[in-house]
């Protein structure tokens, strides 16, 4: 099954509303793109519409927090973090406050909106914010999972969500066996899909069934690809990667993102410190995006297996 990550947005604040947890959502003219109406539906008390003013959305959040709630924003992400950073930056983050961030559209597979509304710096954005966490689900089921983790636990989240279906790797309906719905599961942990000798593949978001289907091409060339899911980009589980990346020798990072400042950057910095080895990092090339269907885009930016596959194989 091939489900966005979006769409599991207003169906879990219903989840959580109805477990007693007081979520409230704050949205910028676009609950409908981003599920949040349907959140609004079954409570629409709980849902406020700013406005075409992610600024004045965000504050409205920060309110809200200050008020008990446990306040999450929509918007798309270009808007989301790129118009109401300083709101993100001195309000919310420097107060430590009970914000949750989770914009949708991110990234290329946004599609045929084109490089004005795909939003390939987010995660550079976010990152580097005292007191902000990042996460990047892959898929539906670990897309609830952060935003359950997140309106459950205190301060600031990044959560980053995209409206391109991507298939379902976890849960009754994926194909790794894991299900988020466990109390045992960490949302912070970077998880091994496939153990491997040769490479290491760190990917996040839609990347990470992308570098699956890498693996697949690379094992048929006799390379043993070690696939890991590094869905928590701060804080990066350090031992996880490291313990990757000192059995294979060589890695390559997978992100639907500038490949300046994302987690292939956050990856790096941490690698250079404790496991120095040659690193690969597939992205897109410090530029902007551009029109097209997901798939088509995904190819032409080089984000696609065949391009992982070949990053490896440079090696």
């Amino acid at each position: 099954m091939s489900r966005a990550t979006r769409a599991a947005y207003g169906q879990t604040l219903n989840e959580l509303y109805a477990q007693g947890i007081p979520v409230v959502a704050v949205d910028a003219d676009l609950s409908g793109s981003t599920t949040t109406a349907k959140f609004g539906a079954q409570h629409p008390e709980r849902l406020f519409n700013a406005g075409i003013a992610e600024a004045n959305m965000t504050d409205v959040a920060a309110g809200l927090a200050l008020a008990g709630h446990v306040a999450f924003t929509g918007s798309f992400a270009v808007f989301g973090t790129g118009r109401a950073y300083d709101q993100i930056r001195n309000t919310v983050c420097y107060n430590r406050l009970n914000v949750k961030l989770a914009p949708t559209h991110a990234g290329v597979t946004v599609g045929p909106d084109g490089g004005s509304h795909q939003m390939l710096e987010d995660i550079a954005l976010m990152r580097v914010l005292p007191h902000m966490r990042v996460l990047v689900p892959a898929d539906f089921a670990t897309a609830r999972a952060a935003i359950r983790h997140a309106a459950v636990t205190p301060g600031p989240f990044y959560i980053r969500l995209g409206r391109a279906g991507v298939p379902d790797l976890y849960g009754p309906d994926g194909v790794t066996g894991i299900d988020p719905d466990s109390d045992r599961f960490d949302v912070c942990a970077a998880r091994v899909l496939r153990t491997g000798s040769d490479v290491s593949l760190f990917a996040c978001g839609v990347m990470v069934s992308a570098a699956i289907e890498a693996a697949a091409l690379l094992a048929d060339a006799g390379v043993d690809a070690e696939v890991v899911d590094v869905m928590s980009i701060k804080p990066l589980d350090v031992d996880t990667l490291v313990a990757s990346a000192r059995k294979t020798g060589r890695v390559v990072t997978c992100e639907e993102h500038n490949v300046l400042g994302g987690m292939g950057s956050a990856v790096s910095e941490v690698l250079s410190e404790l496991c120095p080895v040659p690193t690969r990092r597939v992205g897109v090339a410090d530029c902007f995006g551009t029109s097209g269907k997901p798939d088509e885009l995904l190819a032409h930016f080089g984000l696609d297996k065949h391009a992982i596959a070949q990053a490896a194989r440079s090696f």
